[in-house]
């Protein structure tokens, strides 16, 4: 691709509704697909743009009327590019300030005309390969380029302008994939990530759990932050299914860093029967469920209001083993315990009669021996990251349950750490970021519990407690409206549903320029990633979670080993030993 190529000339466009570009005769409209990144040069500006729409235009009703037939090949070329032609709508994201009098900015190794003159104060910006994406100052798009301006197709310069490099070493940044029919990594920012609470959408089957993945990989191996991962279906700690018709696995988190994560699981049978042996059992109790917990689950249990407000007198009189106590109270204890505390003998009854339905947890004990929520605190203080299987308890009730009865402590944990830190001001005292991944978020997240759950509380609080939220969700219209806006980065797979693709751009300045890109998104490694961790939108496709990702992110060497390979070895070394 000639990068030095004019595509086309800005010829209309408004600041709020995005540009409008003409392509000169000789560019292919077909070589123009919604989701590239392009740059507008102006006069004293780069504009770094996102192409959301493509459309085709003439300069005369009449050919619309009367079109030259298929096999005028000598009309059609009379016609195009003149009278006929293409359009392209550019959303500006990003700009770079140039002051002529002072300097001229360059890219390529000289200007978009091919004018290798640069000034000696321009050096270094031409020379980019010597300096870091910290020295060059993006600025939030505050105007538009001036009619007739060039068009250009983003170069890896730019690219990495805008981005950054994974090498970067003043930053964490991640390469989470490629533009598209593009070779250059499109890197996260993952400190400014971490900062915030994140969220990965896309319908069922578009990759969420690969992409998911990889976000964690590089937020381990970059040591951004520690995660607490709530893993429904069992995806994430070892080996998964891969996608596809052919049978495949893919290397779980547990293999690639075994000395960084810890696996913990509260269906042990099932997580002993898929091969991993070193995972830890984990075990909570009746008298560690809070009113709240319930509140959570109250949809799944088919509570009423009434049997809410019953726990809560149930909570004041016997305290932390009030579940034990409701559940061996006899028709007559109810009835007396309703006269004493003017409860509703019906309500109680109807709380007891489904709270039985705990008994079918398998990680659910009357009073636990151990405190293993404080244990896992004590990995995720000592930097380790900690994966929660859930195996054959991977039920919604089961899963939300756990995930609020461990959350909630945790973030109690963190809420003194942070009251420390602030009163001390020791940097030693200062909590290390903790990302909790959350799956079915909108569970969690419905606006008609999430005033009341702790996981609304850690999405509105953004990073003032050093706890943020990382939730995976196919549907993201479910979660509540102002939760939505506090998500710093979203990366989106695809999305039919115009709920879900309204929410995703809820609190996104310029988020109608960015629907049709977000429509128009393949069904398979194809995302479009917006927000706090990147500096403007882009769509990319995501990198691969392979052997080679293997090699460049674990700690182990993983090296692909054939059948017959590994049946040679093995006899070698019995017969080395003489077997």
């Amino acid at each position: 691709m000639d990068f030095e190529r004019p595509l086309g000339s800005v010829i209309q466009g408004s600041l709020s509704q995005g540009l409008e570009v003409r392509l000169h005769p000789d560019v292919l409209v077909e070589d123009m697909r919604v989701g590239k990144f392009l740059v507008v040069q102006g006069v004293r500006a780069h504009f770094f743009c996102m192409l959301t729409d493509v459309s085709l235009g003439t300069s005369s009703e009449r050919i619309m009327i009367n079109p030259p037939l298929p096999t005028d090949d000598f009309l059609q070329a009379v016609l195009g590019g003149g009278s006929t032609y293409g359009t392209l709508e550019l959303a500006p994201m990003l700009m770079l300030v140039i002051y002529p009098e002072k300097s001229q900015v360059y890219f390529n190794g000289g200007n978009r005309n091919g004018n290798q003159k640069k000034s000696q104060s321009t050096a270094n910006l031409a020379s980019f390969e010597a300096q870091t994406s910290a020295e060059i100052q993006l600025m939030p798009v505050k105007t538009i380029p001036s009619h007739f301006s060039q068009v250009f197709e983003a170069s890896d310069r730019d690219f990495s302008l805008v981005f950054g490099r994974e090498d970067d070493p003043t930053r964490r940044n991640f390469a989470v994939g490629k533009p598209i029919d593009m070779d250059i990594p499109v890197c996260l920012d993952l400190d400014r990530l971490v900062e915030r609470s994140n969220g990965i959408f896309g319908k069922s089957g578009t990759g969420k759990s690969f992409l998911t993945r990889l976000l964690l990989s590089g937020i381990i191996r970059k040591d951004a932050a520690v995660n607490l991962i709530f893993d429904m279906h069992s995806e994430y700690g070892w080996e998964a299914m891969a996608e596809g018709k052919q049978v495949n696995t893919v290397k779980g988190l547990r293999q690639l860093f075994p000395d960084r994560v810890e696996l913990w699981t509260i269906d042990p049978e099932s997580t002993k029967r898929r091969g991993v042996r070193d995972a830890r059992e984990l075990y909570l109790s009746y008298n560690q469920i809070e009113v709240e917990d319930i509140g959570l689950v109250q949809r799944e249990l088919n509570l009423s209001e009434a049997s809410i407000d019953s726990a809560n007198i149930l909570r004041s009189e016997f305290g932390k083993s009030w579940i034990t106590e409701l559940l061996s109270m006899s028709n007559e204890d109810i009835q007396i315990f309703c006269d004493e505390k003017r409860g509703h003998k019906g309500s109680i009854m109807s709380l007891q009669r489904k709270l039985l339905r705990l008994d079918n947890l398998k990680y659910m004990q009357t009073k636990n021996t151990n405190n293993y929520i404080d244990e896992i605190m004590e990995s995720l203080d000592a930097g380790k990251h900690v994966i929660i299987e859930f195996g054959s308890q991977s039920n919604i009730l089961s899963y939300m349950l756990a995930a609020n009865m461990i959350t909630r402590r945790i973030h109690h944990s963190y809420v003194r750490k942070a009251d420390k830190f602030l009163s001390s001001k020791n940097p030693s005292d200062r909590p290390q970021p903790l990302v909790i991944t959350i799956e079915e978020a909108h569970r969690f997240l419905d606006p008609a519990v999430v005033r009341s759950t702790i996981f609304g509380t850690i999405a509105r609080e953004m990073r003032k407690y050093f706890v943020t939220l990382l939730v995976v969700d196919q549907r993201p219209s479910g979660i509540d409206a102002e939760v939505m806006s506090q998500i710093g980065t979203r990366i989106t797979a695809l999305l039919n549903d115009d709920k879900d693709i309204d929410s995703i751009f809820t609190g996104v300045s310029g988020g109608h320029n960015l629907r049709s890109v977000l429509a128009k998104l393949d069904s398979k490694q194809q995302a479009l990633v917006l927000g706090h961790g990147v500096p403007m939108p882009v769509v990319i496709q995501t990198r691969s979670y392979d052997q080679t990702f293997y090699k460049e992110i674990g700690d182990v060497d993983w090296r692909y080993v054939s059948d017959q390979d590994l049946f040679e070895a093995a006899s070698a070394a019995l017969d080395d030993i003489g077997f």
